[in-house]
């Protein structure tokens, strides 16, 4: 997911809607960011956040296997495309200057419908991808705003190497660890429960 990245720094960096749930455990180092956050300021590494977070690690593989599938379906149609135009090149001047229109006309048509159906699938997938980008953002920003109420944060600012506002930051402020938990073990929870449904709907 090729702006994956740089739209969840941006959901991370809204404003002061941080969010985590309450099955996140406290780590020691996380309790004493508690206690010596400056006015209430956090951040976490969203680097880490991609890297480590299982929604978004599935959510990628699934989109990278929908864009393999629609490539090569593309391929696959472009390439019997091309054949069919080297078979006309190969065997044109044997026909008829009507046989040779009516050919050409259906080559032009189907290189058309080609052009068309690649950008229908480049606009639908960009959709798809920008879909599962606000679901993620949504699933981050609510954890967030459900953690900043429990721990009082003011602020939660990420931080990403090379691409951040942050040049360093106090590790006792960094609760990535913390919200990874939280939103992983949301995850987890969520996938065990859809495990009945989507085994029921198997079965019919």
């Amino acid at each position: 997911m090729g702006v994956a990245a740089a739209a969840l720094i941006t959901a991370c960096n809204t404003d002061q809607k941080p969010q985590t749930t309450g099955t996140a455990t406290t780590s020691a180092a996380t309790s004493d960011s508690v206690a010596t956050a400056p006015q209430g300021i956090v951040y976490i590494n969203s680097d880490s956040l991609l890297n480590k977070y299982e929604y978004f690690k599935d959510a990628r593989s699934r989109f990278q296997a929908k864009t393999e599938k629609a490539e090569k379906d593309l391929q696959s149609k472009a390439s019997a495309f091309e054949k069919d135009v080297q078979q006309y090149q190969r065997t044109g001047g044997n026909m008829s200057m009507e046989q040779r229109a009516s050919t050409e006309q259906k080559l032009a048509q189907r290189q058309q419908q080609l052009q068309q159906q690649s950008q229908t699938t480049g606009n639908q997938l960009a959709n798809e991808e920008a879909e599962e980008m606000k679901k993620i953002y949504d699933r981050v920003e609510a954890y967030l705003q459900k953690l900043s109420q429990e721990r009082g944060y003011k602020m939660v600012l990420t931080y990403s190497r090379g691409q951040s506002a942050i040049l360093y930051g106090d590790s006792t402020l960094d609760i990535t660890s913390e919200v990874l938990e939280g939103l992983n073990n949301e995850y987890s929870q969520e996938k065990e429960a859809a495990k009945p449904k989507e085994a029921e709907a198997k079965k019919k």
